[in-house]
């Protein structure tokens, strides 16, 4: 008999609320996550697997910080904005048959009731290996399953 294991992996996905915010995605259930133009956040979109679980992340908030939950819905797939040259997000450098960009489907989980600030994320010991503390600049990043859980305790879940 044959077993199979998921392994499940967690993220930290960032989007300015004034753009997408976690109501956006409440109100839409889900949506795609386009416009990624960084190699490193879209190399980790397209390790994203169904079901792996997202930290939704308000940037360039006042304070910024994890706002809500969503899920992997759709796997990587090639990101068609960057073939619409009436596109933000339009590359000449990427075409159908060699796409230089990729995103993913989310879906949406839940809003937080009390929003973990980044200011709270630096201040606590258990988290001052995230990513998001040490680089963060990047859209999206890898979480692990110890700093998703503790996010969401802190956040009333």
């Amino acid at each position: 008999m044959r077993t199979e294991f998921f392994y499940m992996n967690y993220w930290l996905m960032k989007s300015e609320p004034d753009v997408y915010s976690i109501q956006d995605l409440q109100r839409e259930k889900t949506t795609c996550w386009e416009g990624v133009r960084n190699y490193q956040a879209r190399n980790n979109m397209i390790k994203m697997r169904v079901g792996d679980r997202v930290l939704f992340y308000h940037s360039n908030a006042k304070p910024p910080g994890v706002a809500g939950l969503a899920t992997v819905v759709k796997e990587a797939y090639p990101d068609h904005f960057a073939f619409n040259e009436d596109s933000k997000y339009f590359d000449a450098k990427s075409s159908k048959d060699n796409p230089r960009w990729q995103m993913v489907d989310v879906g949406f989980e839940a809003v937080f009731p009390h929003p973990v600030g980044l200011n709270t994320i630096k201040a606590t010991a258990a988290l001052k290996s995230m990513v998001l503390v040490n680089s963060s600049r990047l859209s999206v990043q890898p979480v692990t399953k110890s700093e998703y859980d503790r996010i969401c305790k802190m956040a009333g879940r």
